[in-house]
């Protein structure tokens, strides 16, 4: 049973159209996001020093970046010592190679998993149906998305944007198409949803001989790898199964356990608006007669290499997948996930998608770093301090830049040279202020008058389908330049 998936969808201009339109998205984005933004207000001002927290933790994962060689090898050399298997893959078909090669070693036709968005960014589900191998999200908002045949549109509530009755119709229809079928009376109460989803996923939890799951974070110093979650489905995936595949970005790493305790104050505040998560699950390795008995850890790339060697945008690396930015981003509540064309979605999805995978090289992924007002209030709640806005405009002037010997230039670049030679030289400054007044005296008489300011309009012009004037009012060129006011004046 696989997902949509990302694949093909337009730029975020053409996206986010669509969704404005959806009366229904808004007010369950709306919803949604202000009672996450509400909880988070309420935790973080519990603490005496939040601010110094977040310095701190910035500082520690840049200095985890700077060393991020270091770490990794140092990681790899005790997870091997624990008895784990370490897998290193480049690109996201490695990554599914390599999973989907150990399930089907094991013979099983299906894994059980732990909510992971590095997964969902190697598309791994779909991999490995392609092998004839099933993976259960077992994370209850997941499981909405994948019953739904929907994509996730946020990182923390992958279905925030279905409410109540929405999910109660897709449990009744699909869940028995893929095993214990939802109640006959099921009604839209939120503990009769989560029981339901507990009923139908018990059985896979039980039956499932491998699991596949990420890490919020890898402790290098004791090659421990750490879930926090909120379920308890991680918690079952994690111990039941005889097989646990890790999929872990390179990122994830911290050198020290002193260092994970100041993200274990900042995530669970940040994310869900509580002191402490209900689950944080670690684990080092295997140990006999406990839990897995054949543990792998997959380290993964996919672009991480090339975000960190971008000297601005490398601070987008510290991201601990809180989704903080996307409730606070006005952007995002109007649009919702969907829009942004990723499992990355909101102002993190707008620079860490051009970081991953390089910008000139998709319409989708340039159009990111123009999806924001640029207002700043991702960079105030950013737990880490990533500085989103100041990201965004370096990405935008290379996502300029790579465009710049296009064959055929875009229409605002055309616009910007044939602006360029009118204003270099007098001659031409000069004929062109006669055109446009020329221009005025004729547009006027088509025009109206804007009722704030008086000033002559061209309010037909969204009608002709002229993007700039869609949302903004052109004037109409003034009949007289300053200059030519200026020369008839001093007559």
């Amino acid at each position: 049973m696989s997902n949509a998936t990302f694949l093909g969808m337009p730029p975020f201009p053409e996206a986010a159209v669509d969704a404005l339109a959806d009366d229904q998205l808004r007010r369950n984005l709306h919803n949604a996001t202000h009672t996450i933004r509400d909880k988070r207000a309420g935790v973080i001002g519990e603490l005496d020093d939040w601010e110094g927290l977040r310095t701190r933790a910035a500082s520690l994962k840049d200095r985890a970046l700077h060393g991020l060689d270091e770490h990794l090898v140092q990681l790899e050399e005790q997870l091997t010592a624990r008895g784990v298997t370490v897998h290193w893959a480049r690109t996201a078909d490695e990554a599914c190679q390599i999973v989907g090669d150990i399930a089907a070693g094991h013979g099983v036709d299906e894994v059980v998993k732990v909510k992971s968005m590095a997964t969902q960014e190697i598309e791994l589900n779909e991999a490995l149906e392609r092998r004839g191998i099933s993976a259960w999200e077992t994370d209850l908002a997941e499981l909405i998305v994948q019953l739904g045949h929907d994509l996730p549109s946020h990182i923390l509530v992958p279905a925030i944007h279905r409410n109540r009755t929405e999910i109660r119709d897709i449990f009744t229809r699909e869940m028995g198409q893929v095993g214990r079928p939802a109640p006959d009376d099921l009604t839209d109460d939120p503990a009769a949803l989560a029981e339901a989803s507990r009923l139908h996923l018990r059985e896979k939890f039980l039956r499932a001989k491998v699991a596949v799951s990420g890490a919020n974070f890898a402790v290098a110093e004791t090659g421990s790898l750490v879930v926090v979650e909120s379920e308890g489905n991680g918690r079952m995936c994690l111990t039941l199964p005889e097989v646990l595949v890790s999929v872990v970005g390179i990122e994830k790493v911290v050198p020290t356990w002193d260092d994970l305790d100041v993200f274990l104050q900042l995530l669970p505040r940040s994310s869900t608006g509580e002191r402490m998560n209900p689950y944080t699950s670690t684990w080092s390795g295997v140990t006999e007669g406990d839990g897995p008995q054949e543990c792998h850890v997959v380290l993964l790339d996919n672009g991480r290499s090339r975000a960190l060697a971008d000297e601005v945008g490398r601070q987008a690396l510290r991201c601990i997948r809180c989704s903080a930015c996307l409730n606070i981003c006005p952007v995002y509540e109007r649009t919702g996930g969907h829009a942004y064309g990723s499992v990355y979605p909101g102002p993190i999805g707008a620079i860490l998608n051009p970081l991953l995978k390089g910008v000139g090289e998709s319409d989708q992924v340039d159009s990111l770093p123009f999806a924001s007002s640029l207002c700043g209030a991702c960079y105030e709640v950013c737990p880490v301090k990533i500085d989103i806005p100041s990201v965004l405009v370096d990405l935008r002037s290379q996502v300029v830049d790579a465009h710049r010997e296009d064959r055929v230039p875009a229409p605002e670049a055309a616009a910007m040279k044939a602006a360029a030679w009118a204003l270099s030289d007098a001659r031409r400054l000069s004929l062109g202020q006669r055109a446009s007044g020329l221009a005025g005296r004729v547009l006027d008489r088509v025009s109206r008058r804007d009722n704030a300011s008086g000033r002559a309009v061209l309010g037909w012009l969204p009608a002709v389908g002229h993007k700039w004037t869609e949302a903004r009012d052109l004037p109409v060129p003034p009949r007289q330049s300053f200059r030519q006011w200026w020369k008839a004046r001093s007559r």
